[in-house]
C-alpha cells in the first residue's frame, strides 16, 4: 500500500507491504542494521535519474535521515522547486529502504532553505566533469554584489574559449555551451 500526503510542501510516502511483514520479521534495532547510518548509507546511494553518475549525496539533495525502529523519515531538496526528477527519487527512496528492511518511509521534500550548488560535494563536482558535464564554479552569492562568470572550462579539452549556446540544457539545472576549441557541446551545471 502506498499512501501520499502532501503538507506545506512537505511530501511524505508511507510503504506498507503486508505480505513482506509475514515473511520477514525484522526486529528493530542496532542488531538488525536498522539504525541512521545504514539508513543514510542505503538513502545516499540512491543515483541522480538526470544525472545518473550522481548520487543524491553527491548533489546534497539528501538532507537529514532519521529511524524509529523499522521506520525510516528521509528528508530531501530538490535542486530547483519544480525539479521533475523529485518524485523518481523519492520513489527510489523508498524501495531502497524498504529493500534493506524498513517497513516504512516516509519521504519529506523540504524546499526551505532553497538548494544551492554550494551543497554539492568535491566528489561530486569530479564525477559531473568526468562524466562531460562542466560542473559549477565558484559558490553561490549570499548577499552582496553576484559574481559574473567569465568563462565555463570545456569538460572535454580544458579550453576556456566557450559560449553558452541556451540558458536552459538538458534540465533546468544545466545550460548548454559550446566550446570553440574542440567544437564540442557539453552542459555546464548553473551555479545558484
Amino acid at each position: 500500500m502506498v499512501t501520499h500526503a502532501v503538507q506545506d510542501s512537505v511530501s511524505a510516502v508511507t510503504v506498507t507491504d503486508e505480505a513482506a511483514d509475514s515473511r520477514r520479521r525484522v526486529q528493530p534495532g542496532p542488531s538488525s542494521g536498522l539504525n541512521r547510518e545504514r539508513a543514510w548509507e542505503v538513502a545516499a546511494a540512491v543515483p541522480d535519474p538526470e544525472v545518473p553518475v550522481l548520487t543524491i549525496e553527491d548533489l546534497g539533495v539528501l538532507r537529514d535521515v532519521a529511524v524509529d525502529g523499522d521506520r525510516a523519515t528521509v528528508t530531501i531538496t530538490p535542486t530547483y522547486s519544480g525539479c521533475p526528477a523529485m518524485d523518481a527519487i523519492r520513489d527510489d527512496i523508498v524501495l531502497a529502504l524498504t529493500r534493506e528492511g524498513w517497513r516504512q518511509v516516509d519521504v519529506r521534500l523540504v524546499l526551505s532553505p532553497a538548494w544551492t550548488t554550494d551543497w554539492m560535494t568535491d566528489a561530486g563536482r569530479r564525477k559531473l566533469s568526468a562524466y562531460g558535464i562542466a560542473p559549477p564554479t565558484g559558490r553561490a552569492a549570499a548577499r552582496g554584489p553576484i559574481p559574473v562568470r567569465l568563462a565555463v572550462k570545456c569538460p572535454q579539452c580544458g579550453s576556456l574559449d566557450t559560449r553558452e549556446v541556451a540558458r536552459f540544457g538538458s534540465t533546468s539545472c544545466k545550460a548548454l555551451y559550446e566550446c570553440r576549441a574542440c567544437l564540442e557541446p557539453f552542459d555546464h551545471f548553473k551555479a545558484h
